[in-house]
């Protein structure tokens, strides 16, 4: 079982550099940051779990600056958005900058993407956000393109271009993992399609989800051990052994927005789960 750890990075918590370094001292696998490129003011959108919207969701960095510190000092760290909001990005530009810290970081790059939930960010990239697994849709398949193809070119409903030349290629052939983090039965039904991965929370639905994963891979002939499924859930032994047990190949813990002392004591903590789980097979 592969460990990893999910953060919302800002400019009071730990830096990237020594939270990357510490990572992988102590033997995590991984290191996920999240993605916002902003949250309007008006807050006309809820927040999907209640409450007051925490600060932290438009005060984190942009993930791929992050994440390239990260990756120039660490050598065996996995890097990878938890998630990236791919219909607020144009498509060349955002496979060339995945492309590039993949290539960059030799191959450790994990794409988790997702279509966001807050229809006004998204309305000010001007997506609908009715549309916006849709455009999702178009965008991941026209990045494979520029991926996998010398002169690369897409014609859909919301992403058109004639052939492109987009350098580097990633150093992971054909392409980083990509990763859907969402839990409803569409979202399973995206990553049979077009994915490599589920990436979501650990919902009560998770078993349901998971069965539905598995009967979809067989009603479309894919292997479902080639899918990888990382859930983000508590640093808990019983818990990470009953995922174990259902197929799950990573576990990622969420360090809390905490300053570089306070963070580093946390991560001492879970050493001995980190270990205790790399033994399970």
């Amino acid at each position: 079982m592969k460990i990893g750890l999910s953060n919302f990075p800002t400019d009071y918590s730990i830096r990237a550099v020594p939270l990357a370094r510490a990572a992988e001292e102590r033997g995590f696998e991984s290191l996920f940051v999240v993605e916002h490129t902003h949250i309007p003011a008006s807050r006309r959108t809820p927040y999907p779990i209640g409450g007051d919207l925490p600060s932290i969701y438009w005060e984190s960095y942009e993930p791929f600056t992050f994440l390239a510190q990260a990756a120039a000092v660490t050598e065996r760290l996995n890097i990878g958005t938890g998630i990236c909001l791919v219909p607020e990005h144009h498509p060349i530009a955002l496979a060339k900058r995945v492309a590039s810290l993949d290539s960059l970081s030799n191959g450790r790059f994990l794409f988790g993407i997702g279509a966001g939930w807050n229809a006004e960010e998204l309305e000010n990239h001007g997506v609908a956000f009715e549309d916006r697994w849709k455009v999702l849709r178009e965008h991941i398949l026209a990045m494979k393109a520029c991926w996998t193809e010398k002169a690369a070119e897409f014609h859909g409903r919301y992403v058109d271009f004639d052939p492109v030349w987009v350098e580097p290629k990633p150093a992971r052939r054909p392409h980083p993992p990509i990763l859907i983090g969402a839990s409803s039965k569409w979202a399973i039904e995206r990553i049979v399609e077009y994915a490599d991965g589920w990436l979501p929370v650990l919902v009560p639905e998770f078993d349901e989800r998971l069965a539905q994963l598995h009967r979809l891979c067989e009603e479309h002939d894919r292997d479902p051990a080639s899918i990888d499924v990382t859930v983000f859930a508590m640093p808990d032994k019983a818990m990470i052994e009953q995922l174990h047990g259902k197929g799950v190949n990573r576990v990622v813990f969420g360090l809390e927005t905490r300053p570089e002392a306070e963070s580093l004591a946390w991560l001492d903590q879970q050493v001995e789960i980190v270990e205790w789980a790399q033994r399970l097979d």
